[in-house]
């Protein structure tokens, strides 16, 4: 039975393919490429001569015939425009219909910008949530944002230049001021990768220009005051003095951010026999 391929290729340097990639791309009867020209290149690089056929987002539902047709009679190759398919990219109702008609799907993994940001962001990497390009309009864009506003794992975000400016005014209103890798052409010759505040990544790409991914710090975890001995030293003195609890307790409770239910308890906990 024919294989479908779902090959990743290189996101910028064409270095970035793997010799397996390399073998199937050779083997296989037909490339399904969503950017014949760019997959043009590759393949002209390495001197591979199978044929292509184009397969881009607004012919993807009319090529979906002629490509499983392909299929019945040898193998073929599912190629994006750049890294993995599917991810972002075309090649979802392909892959589910081969699936749904038993056809073999196979993986043959390579680069990857979302991976590649990750890997240099400096934030964590045990986990992640990936929302590909975010709306064109500013509510739509806030509305995703917020369903992740308190998720402690690192954001990661695809975006062109001409909307990276308003993305990055949305993720500010929205998340804050959080640390942020605004990765930039990656693996290509102006490769970028800044690391700072979101107001700071907003005051640096005045005119961005080339392909984005941000990588975007998650929610912190709150941690609640503890009670120190100088605290506890405070309390007991304002006792001695007079002070009455609740007054006492309000004040340090403003002044620490400790809740006063704790401190209500180290008040009784020192007071005298």
């Amino acid at each position: 039975m024919s294989t479908l391929y779902v090959v990743a290729t290189p996101i910028g340097n064409l270095e970035d393919i793997s010799l397996r990639a390399l073998r199937i791309l050779r083997e296989v009867k037909l490339i399904a490429a969503e950017d014949t020209r760019k997959t043009k290149r590759l393949l002209n690089a390495y001197n591979i001569k199978t044929p292509m056929t184009s397969y881009y987002e607004h012919n993807k539902l009319i090529k979906l015939d002629y490509i499983l047709e392909c299929l019945g009679e040898g193998d073929v190759a599912l190629v994006s425009e750049a890294g993995t398919p599917g991810i972002s990219d075309p090649g979802y109702e392909l892959i589910k219909t081969a699936k749904e008609r038993n056809i073999p799907v196979v993986p043959v993994p390579g680069a990857s910008a979302v991976i590649s940001a990750l890997s240099v962001s400096g934030l964590p990497l045990d986990r992640f949530t990936y929302l590909g390009f975010l709306p064109r309009k500013v509510n739509e864009r806030k509305k995703i944002l917020n369903s992740v506003k308190s998720d402690p794992g690192t954001g990661i975000i695809l975006e062109a230049p001409h909307r990276l400016a308003a993305t990055l005014k949305s993720i500010l209103e929205t998340l804050g001021d959080r640390k942020i890798a605004v990765c930039r052409e990656l693996t290509k010759m102006h490769e970028e990768v800044f690391t700072g505040t979101i107001s700071e990544a907003i005051d640096h790409f005045t005119e961005p220009r080339g392909e984005f991914t941000l990588v975007i710090e998650g929610e912190i975890e709150k941690t609640e005051p503890q009670v120190t001995e100088d605290i506890e030293g405070q309390l007991h003195t304002m006792r001695e003095s007079g002070i009455p609890a609740r007054e006492a307790i309000a004040k340090v409770s403003k002044e620490t951010g400790i809740s006063r239910k704790v401190l209500y308890r180290t008040w009784l906990k020192k007071k005298p026999i």
